[in-house]
C-alpha cells in the first residue's frame, strides 16, 4: 500500500548552501532570531501539508461520489474498507488512482463481482473503478483508460465507437463483435475444433456435434444422418446468459428426440469420471477450478427419455477437497492451458472468458472444451480479486510504457 505521511525533507548539499545564504542575508535584514525562523518555517510547512491533505480527502470525496458509494447516513450507508481506511487516518492516504476503468454491468453482475475487497485491493494500486451510468451518453463521462463491460447491443457498441474515436488508447474489454461469437454455440467452440494442440501436452478437441433450427420431428432423422451417438447433451443455440441458455438436459434414445425445443445443439455424451475443469481467462492468467459433473453412462445401462439437469456451475459442489480418484482429479498440463487460452484470446479477440474442460475416460491426455463463456462468474474463482486487480495493473503497466515510449520518439 502506498502512504503519503509527513516524511522529513533533506535538502542537497547545493540547497543548503543556498538556505543558508538567504538565511544570513535575512539575519542582517531583520532582528529575527534563528530559532524564530526555523519554528515560523515549520508552522508554514504545516500549514502547506495540512492544506494538501484536506485537498487530497475532498477529490476522494468527489471521487466516492461518482463511484456510487457515497449514501446518505442512514441504514442504508455503505462503507467499503478502502474507504473507511482512507477516513479514519489523518496522516496518510492512499496514493491517488492514476488509472480510471469504467464498468457498464447488468446490476447482477455488480452484485457479484464489484466485492468491496475487490474496490480496495484496486484502489491500493492506484486503480479507480468507477460505474458507468447508461442514462448519460458515454461520451459525456470519464475520462477512462478501460471500459469494462459486458453487452453487444447496436446502440451500446456505437456508444463505445463513438468514444474510442474521442479518445484512441481506450482499452475496450472486449469488443462487441468478438463477444458475439461466445453468445452462439455454433460458433463458439469453431476455433477449439480448429486447433491443433499436440505439441502442448495433450489432445483438445470438441465433442461431435449437430445444430438444429428445423422441426422437432425432423431431429431423430438429422442425429442419424450425421452419425451421432447417444446419450447427446442438448443445449439452446442462444448463450446469452440467460437462465433459459442455461435449461440443457441429457437425451437417452431416438424416440425422445422429438420433444426437444429447437433451435438448439446436440452434443455427444463423453464419459469423463464426472470431473469437470472450470477453467478461468483473465488476460495472460489461467485459474483452475475441479467441479463435480454429470456421472458416466455405462455401458449397457438401460435408460430412456430426456433428463433434464441443472447449470453444472451453479449446482455442482466444488470438488477441489473432494475424495477422488487421483487419476480423474488429476488438473491438465500447465502447459496445455497456457498455450490453449493464449491461442484462443489471439483467434477470439477477448481477454475475459472461461471453459468447461472435460477429460475423456477421467484419465490420459485427451481433453474436450464443452463450453465456452464470456465475463463468467468470476467470484466464483479463489482470490478472484487478487487476479483482477493484477490484470489491470499490467494494463495500465503497459499503457505507461507506451506513452513513455511515444514521448521518447518525439523529443527525438
Amino acid at each position: 500500500m502506498r502512504l503519503d505521511s509527513n516524511a522529513t525533507t533533506v535538502a542537497s548539499p547545493a540547497s543548503e548552501s543556498l538556505w543558508g545564504v538567504g538565511l544570513l542575508q535575512s539575519r542582517e535584514r531583520s532582528p529575527l532570531s534563528l530559532g524564530r525562523i526555523v519554528d515560523r518555517d515549520r508552522e508554514e510547512g504545516r500549514r502547506r501539508e495540512e492544506s494538501r491533505r484536506r485537498e487530497e480527502e475532498r477529490e476522494r470525496a468527489q471521487e466516492r461520489k461518482r463511484e456510487g458509494k457515497l449514501y446518505s447516513r442512514d441504514a442504508r450507508s455503505q462503507i467499503t474498507p478502502a474507504m473507511a481506511l482512507a477516513s479514519s487516518s489523518p496522516t496518510y492516504s492512499l496514493a491517488p488512482p492514476t488509472f480510471s476503468v469504467g464498468y457498464a454491468l447488468t446490476p447482477k453482475k455488480i452484485k457479484s463481482f464489484m466485492q468491496p475487497k475487490l474496490e480496495e485491493y484496486a484502489r491500493l494500486k492506484g486503480i479507480s473503478l468507477v460505474a458507468i451510468d447508461r442514462s448519460i451518453p458515454l461520451t459525456d463521462q470519464g475520462p477512462f483508460d478501460v471500459l469494462l463491460h459486458k453487452f453487444t447491443g447496436k446502440e451500446w457498441s456505437k456508444s463505445l465507437e463513438d468514444y474510442k474515436k474521442m479518445h484512441p488508447d481506450v482499452v475496450v474489454l472486449d469488443p462487441p463483435e468478438a463477444i458475439l461469437q461466445l453468445r452462439n454455440r455454433q460458433s463458439m467452440l469453431q476455433d477449439v475444433a480448429d486447433l491443433d494442440m499436440s505439441n502442448s501436452g495433450g489432445f483438445v478437441g470438441v465433442p461431435k456435434q449437430l445444430v438444429v433450427t428445423g422441426d422437432a420431428t425432423s431431429i431423430p432423422a438429422s442425429v442419424s444422418a450425421a452419425g451421432l451417438k447417444l446419450p447427446l447433451v442438448a443445449k439452446p443455440l442462444v448463450a446469452d446468459g440467460s437462465a433459459k441458455a442455461h435449461a440443457m438436459s441429457l437425451a437417452y434414445d431416438k424416440s425422445c428426440l422429438t420433444q426437444l425445443d429447437p433451435p438448439l445443439m446436440l452434443q455427444e455424451f463423453v464419459n469423463h469420471g464426472g470431473v469437470l475443469f472450470k477453467t478461468y481467462v483473465v488476460g495472460d492468467y489461467v485459474r483452475v477450478v475441479r467441479r463435480f459433473s454429470l456421472p458416466d453412462v455405462l455401458d449397457g445401462e438401460s435408460r430412456n427419455g430426456v433428463m433434464p439437469f441443472p447449470r453444472v456451475s451453479c449446482a455442482a459442489e466444488s470438488a477441489e477437497n473432494a475424495d477422488l480418484d487421483p487419476q480423474a482429479a488429476a488438473l491438465p498440463p500447465r502447459q496445455l492451458l497456457d498455450s490453449l487460452s493464449k491461442e484462443l484470446r489471439r483467434r477470439l479477440g477477448l481477454q475475459l472468458f472461461n471453459m468447461d474442460i472435460i477429460r475423456e475416460g477421467g484419465a490420459g491426455n485427451r481433453y474436450y472444451v464443452i463450453d465456452m463463456n464470456y465475463f463468467p462468474g468470476y467470484g466464483k474463482m479463489p482470490d478472484y480479486e487478487t487476479v483482477f486487480t493484477d490484470f489491470l495493473s499490467d494494463l495500465a503497466l503497459r499503457r505507461s510504457q507506451r506513452t513513455t515510449r511515444v514521448e521518447s520518439s518525439s523529443v527525438c
